[in-house]
């Protein structure tokens, strides 16, 4: 089945969905009629919210170390090269619609406590991704296809794992610190990765508390 295939059957079913939900045909929710604006925004926010959720569950803590296990390092360097912009691009967006939608709910004057403090986790959930997606990813990809040149001419790259990089390190004074540069800017990309996903993970116990089962 084709991506936009995928795509409109999945829209197909949100509108089904939709169209048939007791709001739609004017019943209360918590002794008030609830507008259409209001649903759509709590729509718009539960969405984006676990979009980016899920995405940065599979990206940071399964995907990517399966990948890494099972793929020749150049290609899962090339692979990640691919993937992490788009990666960051949509939960970016997706943390801006979170934000959005959230805050035009429970405007800052007005909000409680608890409101303003998971303003302030989307904030920067929003924050450390549009970092990513704009300083530490491309400096990662640039200094990684850098490496993979000088990897090349030692004839190591197609290897699964870093052996063989760690031990022609240990005599190439130029690949060692290329290795400490790009585990740095790795480091400060995976760092705010993972704070962008803590702050996910605090507002899904706030989302969490707010649901009748």
């Amino acid at each position: 089945m084709a991506w936009i295939t995928r795509f409109l059957v999945a829209v197909a079913f949100l509108a089904f969905g939709i169209l048939f939900s007791p709001e739609t045909f004017g019943s209360k929710s918590d002794g008030e009629y609830s507008s259409k604006l209001t649903i759509a925004l709590k729509l718009s926010h539960l969405l984006s919210f676990s979009t980016s959720f899920g995405a940065a569950l599979w990206v940071t803590f399964i995907g990517g170390i399966i990948m890494f296990k099972n793929l020749p390092r150049h290609q899962f360097g090339n692979l990640q090269s691919k993937m992490f912009p788009a990666y960051f691009s949509m939960v970016t967006v997706c943390s801006a619609i979170s934000l959005a939608s959230f805050g035009y709910l429970h405007p800052w004057k007005s909000s409680s406590s608890a409101e303003k403090y998971q303003l302030g986790f989307m904030l920067s959930s929003f924050a450390f991704n549009l970092s990513n997606l704009f300083v530490f990813t491309p400096m990662t990809i640039e200094m990684m296809k850098q490496r993979h040149k000088v990897e090349r001419e030692e004839n190591i790259g197609e290897e699964v794992g870093w052996s063989k990089n760690r031990d022609v390190a240990k005599v190439n004074p130029k690949l060692a610190a290329m290795n400490k540069k790009f585990g740095m800017i790795h480091g400060l990309s995976s760092l705010a990765n993972i704070l962008s996903f803590g702050s996910l993970a605090m507002h899904s116990w706030y989302l969490a508390g707010k649901i009748n089962l």
